[in-house]
């Protein structure tokens, strides 16, 4: 598996979406990998990210897309 920050996000985002992790987990993972290495516009990707995350009334549907975005803006914005 790839060390790279953007990478070890995109995958336990994946795991997220496909229902083999919590949110939590996800969260957790994020905050360890940290954002030192993104490019700006994948660090403002994560940053809405974990708002949603740290946010209690968040709806679910609202997560969803908003990590599929995340996803894409790792991926794209290299």
């Amino acid at each position: 598996m790839s060390q790279l920050p953007a990478d070890r996000i995109v995958n336990v985002l994946s795991h997220w979406l496909a229902g083999h992790v919590r949110s939590g987990r996800v969260r957790e993972e994020i905050e360890r990998v940290g954002r030192d290495e993104l490019t700006p516009g994948q660090a403002e990707a994560v940053d809405e990210l974990l708002a949603e995350l740290r946010d209690p009334d968040g709806h679910p549907g609202e997560l969803n897309m908003i990590a599929r975005e995340t996803i894409e803006a790792l991926c794209l914005d290299r």
